[in-house]
C-alpha cells in the first residue's frame, strides 16, 4: 500500500518504508493527535514521537522489540498523556527542549537547537521553533536515499502554522518556520504535523506571505 498520511482516530496506523527508516503514523486520543514510532531499518532500533495519548494503543504498536527514546514536541498536554505510562512500561529516556520541560508530567533529558538524536544508525536533528510554545521542536529525518522528512508538533500544518495567542507570538513562529524551515530546506521535504493530514513544504510554500498576512 502507497503511504498517504491519512488517519483517524481509531483507524490503522499508516506505515512508510525508507531505506533505512520505517515511519508508522498513529492517530490517538480525543484531539486526534498523530504519534510517529520510527524504527532504525538496520538495527531495530525504535523512537516515539510524541506519547499523546492511549498508552495501550501505543504499547501495542511498540510491540516486542521495546522502545529506546520518546520525544515530545511541545509542552501540552494533548501530547503527552499518555508519556508517563510509556517511559514506565518500556523504560525509554524522554527527551523534552529545556524550554518546555517544566510542562511534562515526568522529568525528562533535555535538547537544543541543532542537536543530534540518535537511534540505532539513523539521526534526526532537532529544530526549536518558538510561538506555539517557548520550547516547541521540529525533528528532522535526512534520507540518505531521497528527500528529508519533517515532524513538526504544532509548528506547522497544512494551511499554516500552529495557534498561538498574541501577534508577538506569532511573529516569532512564522519567523522562525520560514528561516528554520522553509529557506532551509527544499520543496520536496514531507513535514509530519502533530494533527491532521501530511504535506510538503513545497505545496505550502507559495502561501507563505498569505499567512503573515492574515497574522495567524
Amino acid at each position: 500500500m502507497t503511504y498517504s498520511g491519512n488517519v483517524s482516530t481509531g483507524g490503522a496506523p499508516d506505515v512508510r518504508a525508507l531505506d533505512g527508516l520505517t515511519i508508522t503514523k498513529v492517530s490517538v486520543g480525543p484531539m486526534d493527535n498523530n504519534a510517529y514510532l520510527l524504527r532504525c531499518a538496520s538495527t531495530g532500533e525504535q523512537l516515539l514521537i510524541d506519547a499523546a495519548n492511549e498508552a495501550p494503543r501505543l504499547l501495542e504498536l511498540i510491540g516486542e522489540s521495546g522502545l529506546g527514546t520518546v520525544v515530545t514536541t511541545h509542552q501540552h498536554m494533548d501530547h503527552w498523556v499518555a508519556l508517563e505510562e510509556i517511559v514506565a512500561a518500556t523504560g525509554a529516556r524522554a527527551l523534552v527542549h529545556a524550554a518546555d520541560a517544566d510542562g511534562l508530567p515526568i522529568s525528562a533529558q533535555t535538547v537544543a537547537d541543532g542537536e543530534t538524536i540518535r537511534f540505532g544508525d539513523c539521526e534526526l536533528e532537532v529544530i526549536h521553533i518558538v510561538g506555539h510554545t517557548p520550547g516547541s521542536i521540529a525533528l528532522l529525518y535526512r534520507d540518505p536515499a531521497g528527500f528529508p522528512h519533517l515532524f513538526t508538533g504544532d509548528s506547522l500544518f497544512p494551511g499554516g502554522t500552529g495557534r498561538t495567542t498574541h501577534p508577538d507570538e506569532f511573529a516569532q513562529l512564522i519567523g522562525d518556520v520560514e528561516r528554520k524551515l522553509f529557506d532551509r530546506l527544499p520543496d520536496e521535504t514531507w513535514f509530519y504535523p502533530g494533527h491532521g493530514a501530511d504535506s510538503t513544504l513545497g505545496v505550502e510554500r507559495p502561501a507563505l506571505g498569505q499567512w503573515r498576512a492574515r497574522g495567524w
